[in-house]
């Protein structure tokens, strides 16, 4: 197989970028969790909080995507950059979920994922430039941050919503085993002090995301 060059990777990480962020030819491995249920009836403002919620979880997943994709660009380890592009596959599946039932609720995605893709990629890259551990580290602690906020829209989500809740249901499962498999790798467990910080910077994202 062919070695590919420093413009051959720049080619194929500014292809998938243009992909998570315009949504085109993206295809889902995995059916929804929603496929086969019902659509239920939501009020104008169930519909609305839906939306701006599942906004989030789409913004969330664009993150990822830049995540992986720069921690694998910098990973020193084989073995550890074929685990962060095959993460980054997974979440694909989450991706086109969400963007699914944006459609169906009316709504759309974040405004604001250019620029969540572009922080989130130089931090993988940065991360990855540091060290595997440390990367694989971050991996851990940001699902740990996704889980939480994954847990909490399923309180919020109208119980009627049962399409949106089984996407969520489905990705709290999946990233709280990518979570898993970072430490197993040998990720380093970040100080509370770090994770706190992390979770001012998630707040600011799902606020402005849930709005725009």
């Amino acid at each position: 197989m062919r070695q590919l060059t420093a413009i051959d990777q720049f080619i194929s990480r500014a292809d998938r970028a243009l992909r998570t962020l315009t949504a085109a030819e993206q295809h889902a491995a995995r059916p929804s969790p929603a496929k086969n249920l019902t659509e239920h009836e939501l009020s104008a403002e169930e519909r609305r909080h839906a939306a701006g919620l599942m906004r989030v979880n789409h913004a969330g997943e664009v993150c990822a995507q830049a995540l992986y994709q720069g921690q694998a660009l910098t990973a020193k380890l084989p073995n550890v950059r074929a685990e962060m592009e095959h993460a980054a596959a997974e979440e694909i599946d989450h991706l086109v979920w969400c963007q699914e039932r944006l459609d169906a609720l009316g709504s759309h995605t974040s405004y604001l994922n250019p620029v969540w893709y572009g922080l989130s990629f130089a931090i993988g890259a940065g991360a990855g430039l540091i060290s595997d551990k440390v990367s694989l580290g971050f991996v851990a602690a940001t699902e740990d941050q996704v889980c939480q906020h994954l847990q909490k829209h399923l309180e919020e989500l109208p119980a009627q919503d049962e399409k949106s809740r089984a996407v969520v249901s489905q990705m709290l499962s999946d990233e709280a085993r990518h979570a898993d498999m970072a430490l197993s790798a040998g990720g380093y467990r970040f100080p509370a002090p770090v994770k706190g910080l992390m979770t001012l910077v998630s707040k600011a994202m799902t606020t402005t995301s849930y709005k725009l």
